[in-house]
């Protein structure tokens, strides 16, 4: 019964993977749930700060859990989607106004970014050490980053995750597909080789319509993304062109119109132009010299954005980052463009029968992987492209020169490029062996290549006679190999030097924004006693300045509403004009300032016994001018 049948080790057919390839997984794991518990602490002890505009966001959430409105934009102005209103307003219903809850979505948004990086980070080549050291450097959380990742301010929480959305789905509709020069005999052999077909174009229309509908969401969410948006879409139209024209080109266009539909249908309604808008409001029209931009936008702007700056600065030793962000962004699009351009492998296998290098490897199944590797190429080059097209549109405006530490929120952004400006650092630890290898398949006896601690290979000197195919081991190779081990060391030392550093900045900017904790919440307390002492008095109606305003009323969810003036008591900027026209109708209106402040100094030149003056009750941080009768 047994004659014939041939015996194979277990290992022959199911080769084992080592335990250790899931440590790197593992440790991700615990390293993005201690961000994720690093801002959940945070977000329970009142921090970030909040503030008005965040305020503005509550109550547009709160009229949508009502009922009552269903605002398209930001109050007060024609851009920024009210998305984060629309996503909260469920909580809001059932658990009421408040800062926390508010924020709880922004805070899933987080977690979604970190899961979508590592998965990123896989798909573009990178190796499971590779993606941890990616979600470790987006698990650090400076008070720049923490501001831009929870506060419910408008448009930056849901930015990071949904570009990274849009990168894996790229990646995903490119993955297998030949380039726009590849021969389709090369693609056939490909797919061949590795066994599996592409998927058919129905099966590919629910991505395109999702890649049409993350995209509407986010131009009508910020329009910040744009160059991403454009970037990627390059990639997706060189590498499927063909495909654009039909069934999948109108899924992507019916995604892109249902996603911005809130946008466009207001344009259409009232003639708005939110992209104009937006170009108002970052500072396009003001005064800033071209000294003052290239500062704030180049030296300040990549520290703040990526994290590597103290609360509300950047010290000297902190600006390192800024050299160091621009050289590895150039290197980063070298290498990809480098890795895009170098030539596929023969479509016949048999063609370079010995050759077994990385320019024409031995099979089919490699072509496959070569032509994976150009689609990763392609996407890291874009991401890079969007990356320097945002710090270049920002550097030009004058918000960079004007107010560089508050406008840095506008590079948020270059964090979705994270994985592709880390790819050179990571490369070169590697090729120099100072960076984990994942364990590999077996290697099966007779196998021409090898593999050496310097990451290069070693091997026969057999080879082709075939006209552009080289051999293994020719002497250029091994040159190369003995005589450049030396600065492939030397760059990897820098680049576990660079990375040590980033880890090492990051987490003292970490360790300085948890130390403004405690000065937050307390701060967060007297805000509530005041919210609490003018519902003990009766008061319904206020005036007070504009970053007073619209966070004492969805304090109170809409107990109490306020009117803006300035230092000079004159009329402000109301989101919400109905709110003047209350305020205005009640002659027992009150009056709140901050202690210390101007406008309380102003009104305490008011105070006295007679009709017509006023009174004060004062809360710590806080005074309450009453109307005597």
């Amino acid at each position: 019964m047994t004659a014939g049948v041939r015996q194979e080790p277990r290992e022959a057919t199911r080769p084992r993977t080592p335990r250790r390839t899931r440590l790197p997984a593992l440790l991700a794991l615990l390293v993005g749930l201690a961000g994720i518990g690093y801002r959940l602490a945070l977000l329970l002890a009142d921090a970030p700060p909040t503030n008005s505009d965040e305020a503005t966001m509550g109550l547009a959430a709160l009229h949508i859990a009502r009922g009552e409105g269903f605002p398209v934009w930001f109050y007060g102005q024609a851009y920024m989607g009210t998305l984060e209103a629309y996503l909260a307003a469920p909580l809001i219903a059932l658990a009421g106004p408040s800062v926390l809850v508010l924020r709880l979505p922004t805070l899933a948004l987080y977690a979604l970014f970190l899961a979508l990086s590592w998965r990123l980070t896989r798909r573009l080549g990178g190796d499971r050490w590779f993606a941890l050291l990616v979600v470790a450097v987006l698990a650090l959380g400076s008070d720049r980053v923490v501001k831009n990742q929870l506060i419910a301010g408008g448009g930056y929480p849901e930015l990071n995750p949904a570009g990274v959305t849009l990168a894996l789905l790229t990646v995903s509709l490119c993955a297998g597909v030949p380039g726009a020069r590849l021969p389709q005999r090369a693609a056939a052999s490909g797919a061949a080789a590795s066994g599996a077909t592409a998927p058919g174009a129905a099966a590919r229309l629910p991505r395109w319509a999702g890649w049409g509908l993350v995209s509407g969401l986010l131009l009508w969410a910020d329009p910040l993304i744009l160059p991403f948006v454009l970037a990627l879409g390059a990639v997706l139209a060189a590498c499927r062109r063909r495909e654009l024209v039909g069934r999948a080109g109108a899924a992507l266009a019916g995604g892109l119109l249902l996603g911005a539909a809130p946008m466009l249908l207001d344009s259409f309604r009232h003639g708005r132009d939110p992209l104009a808008a937006v170009l108002t409001a970052s500072g396009a029209d003001a005064a800033a010299t071209w000294g003052e931009r290239l500062h704030g936008g180049l030296v300040l702007g990549p520290p703040l954005a990526m994290g590597f700056c103290s609360p509300g600065r950047c010290a000297g030793w902190q600006l390192w980052w800024a050299p160091t962000f621009l050289v590895l962004l150039l290197l980063a699009a070298i290498t990809a463009w480098r890795t895009l351009r170098r030539p596929l492998p023969p479509a016949d296998p048999g063609h370079c029968p010995s050759a077994a290098n990385d320019n024409f490897p031995r099979s089919g199944g490699d072509l496959a992987g070569a032509m994976e590797r150009r689609v990763s190429a392609a996407v890291r080059l874009a991401l890079l492209a969007g990356a320097a097209a945002v710090l270049a549109a920002y550097t030009a405006t004058s918000a960079a020169g004007r107010t560089p530490v508050e406008s840095a929120r506008y590079l948020s952004v270059l964090a979705v490029a994270t994985p592709a400006l880390l790819w050179p650092l990571w490369s070169a630890a590697h090729r120099a062996g100072l960076w984990p290898r994942p364990a590999g398949p077996p290697h099966h006896p007779g196998a021409l290549a090898k593999s050496d601690r310097s990451g290069h290979h070693r091997g026969e000197l057999a080879g082709s006679d075939r006209p552009g195919c080289r051999q293994l081991g020719d002497s250029e190779s091994i040159s190369r190999t003995t005589g450049g081990r030396k600065r492939i060391r030397a760059a990897g030392v820098v680049a576990v030097a660079v990375l040590a550093g980033m880890l090492g900045t990051g987490a003292v900017a970490t360790a300085d924004a948890i130390g403004g904790v405690p000065a937050t919440h307390a701060e967060a307390d007297r805000h509530r006693a005041l919210v609490d002492t003018l519902g003990a008095l009766g008061v319904r109606h206020v005036r007070a300045g504009y970053w007073t305003c619209n966070r004492l009323t969805f304090a109170s969810g809409e107990d109490v509403r306020c009117a803006v003036v300035d230092d000079e008591l004159r009329p402000g900027f109301d989101r919400l004009p109905a709110y003047r026209r209350a305020v205005d109708a009640d002659p027992d209106a009150a009056w709140v300032a901050p202690a210390g402040s101007p406008l309380a100094a102003r009104l305490d030149a008011r105070l006295g016994p007679g009709p017509g003056t006023l009174r004060m009750v004062e809360v710590p941080g806080w005074r309450i001018y009453l109307p005597r009768r």
